[in-house]
C-alpha cells in the first residue's frame, strides 16, 4: 500500500499543464487496494452479478453516494489534499468525508443515454423548484464557478480506451470562461456545449485504479459507450469550495484556477 506519509508536490509541469489544459493526471492518487474495496462493496449494492456478463443488461447503472471506508480514505489521502492546495488554493476548498455517487458503465451495444458534452453545474438558480433542489436541469455555474472548487474523476477500476473513459476536451475550459463571463454572477443553466471547445483536441481519463484526475471546473467533458469487456468504475466527486474564486485578488496570489480563467478573459 503506498506510504501514508507520501505528500509528494506537483511540479511546475503539471500545474502549467492544468492551466493550459484543463486537468493533470495523478497516478497513484489513492492505493489500489483501496479501489478493490470499493468494487467489492459496490458488486454487493449492484443488481448483476460480477462474473457472470449475461446479467450486464443496462449500459449504466448509477449507484448512490458512498462515504466511509475505503471511501473516505481514497478523497483524503495526502497526496490529493496537498494537490488540492496546489490547484485550488490553500483555504479556498472544503475537505470530503463521502466520494458521491458512480456511474457504473458496462460493456452493452445501446447507447447509454447520457454522453452529451456538458460542464458540471454547482448551484441553484433563482428559478430552482425549492421543493425539487435534486432536479440539476435548472442549476448553474458561474464565471467564479460558485460552489464548486475543482470537478474531480476517481479510477475505481482499470480504465483503457475501450472502458468508457470520459472525454476530455483538452483547453475547453479556456472558451468555457468566455461563454459564461457575460453571465456575470447569476451564470447559466441548461446549456448546450456541443460547440464549446470542439476545436480542442480529445483526451480520454484513462488510467489505473487509483489515478485521479484534477479537473477546472470550467472543462468540458463527456461521457462515452462502452467497448471494453470489464465494468468501469468511476466517481466523479466535486471539491467544494471553501471560499469563492476572485479574479481580482490585491496580493497577487492567484490559484492556477483563476490564473486559467484571468488569461481566457485577457487579464493576464
Amino acid at each position: 500500500m503506498t506510504d501514508p506519509d507520501d505528500a509528494r508536490a506537483l511540479d511546475a509541469a503539471q500545474i502549467q499543464q492544468f492551466i493550459e489544459q484543463g486537468f493533470v493526471r495523478i497516478d497513484n492518487a489513492f492505493p489500489r487496494e483501496l479501489a478493490e474495496q470499493g468494487r467489492a462493496i459496490m458488486w454487493s449494492d449492484l443488481p448483476c452479478r460480477e462474473h457472470d456478463p449475461s446479467t450486464w443488461r443496462q449500459p449504466v447503472i448509477r449507484l448512490p453516494g458512498y462515504g466511509g471506508e475505503p471511501f473516505r480514505q481514497a478523497i483524503n489521502t495526502p497526496v490529493l489534499l496537498r494537490a488540492f492546495d496546489q490547484i485550488a488554493g490553500p483555504g479556498r476548498w472544503r475537505p470530503r468525508e463521502n466520494i458521491g455517487t458512480f456511474p457504473v458503465r458496462f460493456p452493452h451495444p445501446d447507447d447509454p443515454g447520457d454522453a452529451g458534452w456538458h460542464v458540471d453545474v454547482s448551484f441553484p438558480g433563482d428559478d430552482c423548484d425549492p421543493n425539487e433542489r435534486s432536479d440539476f436541469s435548472a442549476w448553474r455555474v458561474n464565471i467564479v464557478s460558485r460552489g464548486r472548487a475543482l470537478l474531480m474523476l476517481f479510477l475505481f477500476s482499470d480504465v483503457g480506451e475501450d472502458d468508457a473513459p470520459t472525454r476530455i476536451r483538452m483547453g475547453s475550459h479556456l472558451p468555457m470562461a468566455r461563454y459564461l463571463a457575460p453571465a456575470g454572477e447569476a451564470g447559466r443553466s441548461r446549456m448546450v456545449l456541443d460547440d464549446v471547445g470542439a476545436d480542442c483536441d480529445v483526451a480520454v481519463a484513462t488510467g489505473a485504479a487509483g489515478t485521479v484526475y484534477l479537473c477546472h471546473p470550467f472543462l468540458v467533458h463527456a461521457a462515452q459507450q462502452h467497448r471494453g469487456k470489464t465494468p468501469r468504475f468511476m466517481a466523479q466527486p466535486a471539491l467544494a469550495a471553501g471560499e469563492p474564486y476572485r479574479l481580482v485578488r490585491g496580493d497577487a496570489a492567484y490559484s492556477p484556477v483563476e490564473i486559467a480563467i484571468r488569461r481566457a478573459l485577457g487579464m493576464a
